[in-house]
């Protein structure tokens, strides 16, 4: 797996169709109107920034240390593609983080969420030392749904009411990845 600079905080994943980055503040009007251009796509399972002020807060809570948010962006163009981020990160004993994504119109259903949460996921476990990734899915988000799958996440139960999204206090299916499952599943990719 190679890296680039994406910016001068550190080396950031790069894969064969797509490459990570952190947000700043140029990226506006692009991610604004990809978010405009998704609004049937996120319907009820995200409420993704769709205004400046929504943006600069986006950006304000990524420089916090417990959360780290990335763009997903192809290679080709550089045309964002999705959105990925980890938040209450917490370190000491516990090493972990809640992960949440999604992707943009443009991009839905080519694999490149599946191919930039594969980078992020080894950004988190080896470069950021995380030992666990919980994932949280609504159940009628079929998509999200079998791409946790297809990671690798273990399914580990289901959370009523557990977040309020566009509205309402909605149900979710509880994933989690370790390190152990991550480097187990890097050793049979790699076979």
């Amino acid at each position: 797996m190679e890296t680039q600079h994406s910016d001068h905080r550190e080396r950031m994943p790069r894969g064969e169709r797509c490459f990570l980055a952190h947000a700043s503040a140029s990226d506006e009007g692009e991610f604004l109107a990809a978010v405009g251009e998704s609004a049937d796509l996120h319907g009820p399972w995200v409420q993704a920034p769709s205004t400046a002020e929504a943006f600069a807060a986006f950006l304000e809570r990524a420089r916090h240390p417990d959360q780290i948010s990335l763009l997903v962006r192809r290679i080709e163009s550089g045309d964002l593609a999705g959105v990925i981020n980890i938040s209450q990160v917490v370190r000491g004993l516990l090493q972990s983080s809640y992960l949440g994504f999604y992707a943009f119109r443009a991009a839905s259903g080519q694999g490149l969420m599946r191919e930039g949460l594969a980078l992020a996921l080894h950004y988190y476990f080896e470069t950021l030392g995380l030992h666990r990734i919980e994932a949280n899915v609504q159940p009628g988000n079929s998509r999200s749904l079998a791409l946790v799958r297809r990671l690798g996440f273990r399914h580990e139960g289901f959370s009523l009411r557990y977040l309020f999204i566009d509205g309402a206090w909605r149900d979710h299916e509880r994933f989690a990845m370790t390190v152990e499952d991550f480097a187990s599943i890097e050793r049979a990719a790699a076979s």
